[in-house]
């Protein structure tokens, strides 16, 4: 008995030592599975305008700046020592495609957060998918106050916003004593937001100015009915806020017809579109004495990674960075750092450092406001500039600067056709 026993009691010990082994690799395998798995790249996604009938330009612009901030990062050995890699698809500007395209990348591609989106009309679409997937939603250049204004914890502003951006504007008007003002605006939630903004700082600091504004369709080639109702009676200022190709057009027009620039009026780009890269060969003279509102002016401060972003911008396309790229890659910045901050690519962590975190970006130090209204999950005290081209083909740091961070207004060098 006690010889079956022992050879019952050594087979037993043979059989848990083969489970032991069998433990060990497996172990050994999950662990590998688990290291595989932590080297894989982390997906951001980007919905942006790369075919007609939205703003081809601004499109390209972002997606330039996303690919040069994600080498930035890529080439230091990435965040949590992945890689970045961004996931992009087209919403050509328009709500439904933009609203398709989030829900492919949140629940196809599996990315952990969405960056670069712009156009107000978009945003409001893609927002409804970020919140509820409850996925981090990083907004490039969408400025209407309703993008804040609902709430949502989900979304998070590096970009201007229409109140901040109407003030901003109502003050230089207030300043340059004008008696009647006309505003031309596109047929978007962005477009009649700030014209409407607009009217109301206005009434704030010079309730005394005639303003109003007219909706014109984005998607029209000719304005010249609205712009010939004033030339008899030709106001101070036109203001644009319309976003290209349109705003080139009525640019483009409102000079053929002879009622702006002149004299008496001068136009105010409301869109910060005069840094564009294809500005000037689309408006030619008509964009002279152009005075434009926009967030970046190569006089302002510059940090050390604008600087390395606007050198890296130089090499990959041969044109000037302007607002566009640093909002971008101020963009990334966010969902980078939240990662890095969070030390997880987990939404719930990554929107709780949002909330309370700083970010180093290529304009300054980011943070967001908790305030419910249109300041809420918005970078409030974003840099913006007041600048006026006085020459054809002018580069914008040769431009005419009225007003910057820590510069007062000077309307004294605002100039006028002779």
């Amino acid at each position: 008995m006690r010889s079956k026993s022992n050879k019952k009691q050594a087979g037993d010990t043979k059989l848990n030592y083969l489970l032991k082994k069998l433990a060990l690799v497996g172990t050994l395998l999950l662990g590998a599975s688990f290291q595989v798995n932590a080297a894989d790249p982390i997906l951001v996604g980007v919905a942006i305008t790369q075919s007609p009938p939205g703003s081809v330009v601004q499109g390209a612009q972002i997606k330039d700046a996303l690919e040069i901030y994600r080498d930035i990062v890529n080439t230091k050995g990435g965040v949590l020592g992945r890689q970045i890699q961004l996931v992009f698809e087209d919403s050509q500007g328009l709500p439904e495609k933009g609203r398709s395209a989030v829900e492919k990348l949140i629940t196809k591609d599996k990315v952990v957060a969405i960056a670069g989106s712009h156009q107000s009309s978009v945003c409001l679409s893609e927002i409804e998918v970020a919140h509820r997937y409850q996925i981090p939603y990083v907004n490039t250049n969408c400025w209407a106050d309703s993008v804040r204004e609902k709430g949502y914890p989900e979304v998070f502003n590096t970009s201007p916003y229409n109140s901040v951006v109407a003030k901003s504007m109502a003050d230089t008007l207030k300043a340059m004593k004008v008696k009647r003002v006309v505003a031309f605006a596109e047929n978007t939630d962005y477009g009649i937001g700030l014209a409407k903004g607009l009217g109301t700082a206005l009434k704030a600091v010079a309730p005394n100015v005639d303003y109003k504004f007219e909706t014109l369709d984005r998607s029209s080639k000719d304005f010249t009915p609205a712009i010939l109702t004033l030339k008899a009676n030709p106001p101070d200022v036109v203001v644009l806020t319309m976003l290209p190709p349109g705003a080139y057009i009525a640019l483009n027009q409102l000079y053929e017809q002879g009622v702006a620039p002149t004299a008496k009026t001068i136009v105010y780009d409301g869109a910060g579109m005069a840094d564009y890269p294809d500005f000037w060969q689309n408006v030619k003279e008509a964009g002279k004495y152009l005075m434009t509102i926009g967030m970046y002016h190569p006089e302002m401060n510059q940090t050390d990674l604008s600087r390395q972003i606007a050198v890296a911008y130089k090499r990959k396309t041969g044109n000037d960075p302007n607002r566009l790229i640093f909002q971008a890659v101020d963009s990334l910045v966010v969902v980078v750092d939240s990662i890095r901050q969070a030390k997880s690519t987990d939404p719930a962590k990554m929107l709780a450092v949002m909330g309370t975190g700083k970010f180093e970006g290529a304009r300054g130090t980011m943070t967001f406001d908790s305030n419910q209204g249109v300041t809420y999950h918005q970078w409030v005290n974003i840099p913006y500039v007041n600048y006026q081209l006085t020459a054809v083909n002018q580069a914008v740091g040769n431009t005419t600067l009225l007003q910057g961070p820590g510069m007062p207004l000077n309307i004294g060098k605002l100039q006028y056709p002779k």
